[in-house]
C-alpha cells in the first residue's frame, strides 16, 4: 500500500466514517461480539475515551478512511497498567493492500513509545486475515478460549494473541 495511505490519530470528527466501518462488521460478522450497530455519538465518545490515555489511529487513502486501529485497557486492575489490548479494523474492499500492517505497525510505535510493554489481540475465530496480520506483526498465539461468545446462533472461540514489546 505504502504511499498512499497516511496514518494519523482519530479525532472526534472520524466518527461517522469508523462507525460505519465497525458496523458492517457488527452486523455481517462474528469478528466483533457487539450486537447492535454503534451510534455514531457513542463511536465519538468512544474515541474520546481512547485518546485520553491511550491511542487510536486512522489509515486514509485518498482523504477517506480507509481503516483504523486503536489500544486500550486490557484489564482494570492496576497490576495490568503496562499491558494494552489492540484492535484493527480495515474497511471493505481495502483488504490485503497492506492497510492493516501500516495502521499496526504505527499503532505498536505509539504504544511503545507511551511506555506500554504487552499488547493482546483478541480474535474471534476464524479469522485467517487477522491471524495472519498478528503473526506477521510479532504477535504469538497465547491461547484459545473455546465458545466464549455467542453471535449469529453459534457459540464461537477466541484466540489471544500476545506482542511483548519491552
Amino acid at each position: 500500500m505504502g504511499n498512499d495511505v497516511e496514518v494519523r490519530r482519530a479525532t472526534r470528527a472520524d466518527a461517522q466514517r469508523i462507525a460505519q466501518i465497525y458496523n458492517g462488521y457488527v452486523r455481517d460478522t462474528v469478528i466483533t461480539f457487539e450486537t447492535e450497530p454503534v451510534p455514531v455519538e457513542e463511536m465519538a465518545q468512544r474515541i474520546e475515551r481512547t485518546i485520553a490515555r491511550y491511542d487510536w489511529l486512522v489509515a486514509e487513502s485518498n482523504r477517506e478512511i480507509v481503516g483504523y486501529a486503536y489500544y486500550g485497557q486490557f484489564r482494570t486492575r492496576a497490576a495490568y497498567d503496562h499491558t494494552v489490548e489492540s484492535t484493527v479494523y480495515v474497511a471493505a474492499g481495502n483488504m490485503r493492500r497492506g492497510v492493516g500492517r501500516t495502521l499496526y505497525a504505527a499503532l505498536m510505535r505509539s504504544a511503545r513509545e507511551r511506555g506500554f510493554r504487552e499488547v493482546i489481540g483478541v480474535i474471534a475465530l476464524p479469522n485467517p486475515e487477522s491471524t495472519a496480520l498478528h503473526a506477521t506483526m510479532g504477535f504469538a498465539e497465547a491461547g484459545v478460549l473455546k465458545r466464549v461468545g455467542y453471535k449469529f446462533g453459534a457459540y464461537i472461540d477466541v484466540a489471544i494473541w500476545q506482542l511483548s514489546l519491552a
